[in-house]
């Protein structure tokens, strides 16, 4: 520094203090500096006093010199001493060349710059808020600054702004909530600590509705919640918990349409604490949004259904997410079967897109195992419109048909998984059925994969969505190109359709209800190509016809109408090329209807044989059946053709005696002794 310069109006003994490399002369340079001051402001001197803190600032802070930076810290800490009350007059030329000094490479004068910083803080109090983003800026980097002293003084700094902060009621959350948005993705573990701490005091104060700018912090708040450190993880759990007591407290207010897609990725990662927390807030919003959380159905159920098979390792998890899948199932009602009416500009505007995402993102958490496609709800939406929640809501099919046939078709899934992926299509077929018949030529395949599954349970509720397509009213249609045309209708005006489910074309398919199966239900075309592909596929795996044939043909009859299963195979077996499989497929449908409680009314009607439906029948199984020599003559035995039966049985001796043909003739003595061929 240029000893000759001058620096009035500071004198050259005050010069040569500051420059002093002993604190305790800059200290005395700096009493002199406030008495200085406080004649000015005695004066009104406001050129003096602007003069006195640009000479501290350009000739000492930012000297190049340490001892004169640190005269210069201390000398501006006394100017603002000094002007007490007056001192927000000159904030901005006091505080800015302390702030450069926060990024000094000498631990001590960062220690300097905080001491000043504070004092000239404690006096303005208030005053500071216009200027407290750049406050909050040099705060945040010396929360996470190496050295110990320089973090206690900071410690020290950021106390003192929080008391002014929660005192006033004029902070400016607006233009602070940009800077705690990029802050908030910090890695740094005392920077998190430091955002944390902040969010704290602001959510508990009256006067600041942080709730509103929630949906720009949830994604970070979330990703600190990852963090290593315990005591971290704790701060961001309470403050999370927090926040949800606010969105309990006043749901009307909250957008939850913007977090919608933040929860989706979140209760996809692998971090257990992470995943259950955003699993409890999904299970809230859903409760809490009803139907504004249905355009995000498909991200939901990405993120939900993979958890429904976790293990009593994630047992909370696989709870909560349980809650949210039924909540969100129940929001599906039949006013989403309605047609799409077309939507005017502004209802395209306001509506949430669940594809439309916001790029900006930093350590986005990863999908977890089990996730079938990371495109479902992988984006953060920020819609700007205050009438979002308000807007037209969609049920977007197409995005949950996507979803659960990508997790039906995952065979590493679970099996609680499979059975809840089963029961939304019951569901959807229940609900929505004209909308969801768009999709049953895609679905139809992996339908009848399922039907192999290790598991009865969902071999069962496959069976139910099966049928449900095959009865729905919803499936009908009469068009040459539908996907079973008339090749695969062949006699499909022989199927006897009960008078109540003729009826039941005329009612609107939304009538049925979520939980019953429907007992007299229609044909519709659906149901021939059901019954040809269900044989092509016991054709196809004979393990399955062996091991799983009865029990899926006896459910069948239970949940359709035994007659007409019967009647259509019966007639689909009477085309089919491959002989061996045909005796094969009359052996087990003749033991079926032999032996099974499910088919009682069916033999009762066959022994009858009084009306032209029954004698119908009869002659339909007849030509059919006459692809195995002894299932026919059991058949003419259950229906009391005792005569024809006798010239059958004449006939035997023509036939090549084969192991599997005793073993056919043994069955049927056995049940000749059974009741089933007695008469009423």
């Amino acid at each position: 520094m240029n000893p000759e310069k001058d620096f009035a109006p500071l004198t050259p003994n005050i010069v040569r203090a500051l420059n002093d490399k002993l604190y305790e002369k800059r200290k005395v340079a700096a009493l002199e500096i406030e008495k200085l001051v406080r004649d000015f402001v005695a004066q009104n001197n406001t050129m003096q006093i602007k003069h006195v803190i640009q000479t501290l600032s350009q000739e000492f802070a930012l000297s190049q010199h340490p001892h004169s930076r640190k005269g210069g810290l201390i000398g501006l800490a006394a100017c603002s001493i000094a002007l007490g009350k007056d001192s927000g007059l000159y904030l901005k030329e006091l505080i800015e060349p302390v702030l450069t000094c926060f990024n000094d490479a000498d631990s001590r004068l960062r220690y300097y710059a905080c001491e000043a910083l504070y004092n000239i803080v404690k006096v303005a109090r208030g005053a500071v808020l216009p200027h407290f983003n750049v406050l909050f800026d040099g705060l945040s980097k010396l929360a996470a600054d190496p050295d110990p002293n320089v973090k206690s003084g900071s410690e020290l700094l950021d106390r003192l702004l929080k008391d002014i902060v929660t005192e006033s009621s004029k902070f400016d959350l607006v233009s602070f909530i940009p800077l705690l948005r990029e802050r908030i993705y910090s890695n740094n573990q005392y920077a998190r600590q430091f955002i944390i701490s902040w969010i704290l005091v602001l959510v508990s104060v009256p006067d600041i509705n942080l709730l509103d700018y929630l949906p720009e912090i949830l994604d970070g708040l979330f990703q600190i919640l990852g963090d290593n450190g315990k005591e971290i993880r704790k701060m961001c759990e309470v403050v999370l918990g927090e926040f949800l007591k606010e969105i309990k407290k006043n749901p009307s207010s909250v957008k939850f349409a913007e977090m919608a897609n933040i929860l989706v990725i979140h209760c996809q990662t692998t971090d257990d604490l992470i995943q259950l927390t955003a699993m409890c807030w999904m299970r809230e919003f859903i409760q809490l949004a009803g139907r504004v959380m249905l355009p995000y159905s498909s991200g939901i159920l990405t993120a939900v259904l993979p958890c429904l098979a976790y293990d009593d390792r994630k047992k909370s998890i696989k709870e909560v997410a349980n809650v949210c899948n039924q909540s969100l199932m129940k929001l599906v009602t039949p006013e989403d079967d309605e047609p799409d009416e077309p939507k005017s500009v502004a209802q395209k505007q306001t509506e949430p897109n669940p594809e439309d995402s916001l790029p900006k993102q930093e350590g986005t958490a990863s999908g977890g195992p089990g996730s079938c496609d990371s495109s479902f709800g992988s984006g953060i939406n920020v819609f700007t419109s205050a009438n979002t929640d308000r807007a037209p809501v969609t049920l977007h099919l197409d995005g949950i048909v996507q979803v659960l046939n990508c997790h039906l078709s995952d065979t590493t899934i679970g099996m609680m998984t499979r059975i809840a992926v089963l029961k939304w299509l019951y569901h959807l077929y229940i609900k929505t059925p004209r909308k969801m018949f768009r999709h049953t030529d895609s679905l139809f395949p992996i339908l009848l994969q399922t039907l192999s599954d290790e598991s009865d349970e969902v071999v069962l509720k496959d069976l139910e969505v099966l049928a449900e397509i095959a009865s729905s009213p919803a499936g009908q249609t009469d068009d040459p190109g539908a996907p079973d045309g008339p090749d695969l209708r062949v006699n499909h005006s022989e199927l006897q359709v009960p008078t109540s489910g003729r009826a039941n074309l005329l009612n609107p398919p939304s009538t049925k209800g979520l939980e019953g199966s429907p007992s007299t239900p229609t044909m519709n075309s659906y149901f021939y190509k059901f019954m040809i592909n269900l044989l092509q596929t016991f054709s196809s795996e004979r393990k399955l016809l062996e091991a799983r044939g009865p029990f899926i043909i006896r459910q069948l009859c239970l949940l359709l109408n035994a007659e007409n299963i019967f009647h259509s195979m019966a007639d689909i077996l009477l085309r089919e090329e491959d002989l061996k499989f045909a005796s094969t497929m009359v052996h087990t449908l003749n033991t079926i209807l032999l032996t099974s409680t499910e088919l009682f009314q069916l033999r009762n009607q066959l022994k009858d044989l009084q009306t032209p439906e029954s004698q119908n029948l009869f002659c339909c199984l007849y030509r059919s059946w006459c692809h195995n020599p002894v299932t026919t003559v059991s058949l003419c035995f259950l229906t009391q053709n005792y005569r024809h039966a006798y010239d059958l049985i004449q006939k035997f001796g023509d036939l090549e005696v084969t192991v599997d043909f005793l073993t056919e003739v043994d069955k049927l003595v056995q049940l000749i002794e059974c009741p089933i061929f007695t008469s009423g």
